[in-house]
């Protein structure tokens, strides 16, 4: 590979890590529901796996099952976790052209 070849990939790089810093901001800025129990419960979370609020119906608070509420409410925060990490997956594929680079993760 000649020096102009060289000088090429680091603007393909530079060209890169610009859009990255762009697409983290932009992840930062989304919000994502997961719900649980046919949305008695509800969160929100931001692109950095921030649990921006909970929502839970008055309907599924009951003293004596507490478990099920605390069901609810982890599989509402990992339903949001996971819409999060689907949104990150498909801004990445974005990003690389659907190309799979090793060791390339965003910084979060």
């Amino acid at each position: 590979m000649g020096m102009g070849g060289l000088g090429d990939m680091m603007k393909q790089v530079q060209k890169m890590q610009a859009k990255m810093a762009e697409m983290q901001a932009q992840l930062e800025q989304a919000q994502v529901e997961g719900s649980a129990g046919g949305g008695m419960v509800k969160v929100v979370a931001n692109g950095k796996h921030e649990i921006i609020s909970i929502t839970i119906d008055p309907e599924v608070v009951d003293k004596n099952d507490v478990e099920m509420l605390q069901d609810l409410v982890v599989a509402a925060v990992n339903a949001a976790h996971q819409k999060v990490r689907d949104m990150q997956a498909e801004q990445m594929s974005q990003l690389t052209g659907g190309m799979n680079i090793p060791g390339l993760n965003l910084p979060f």
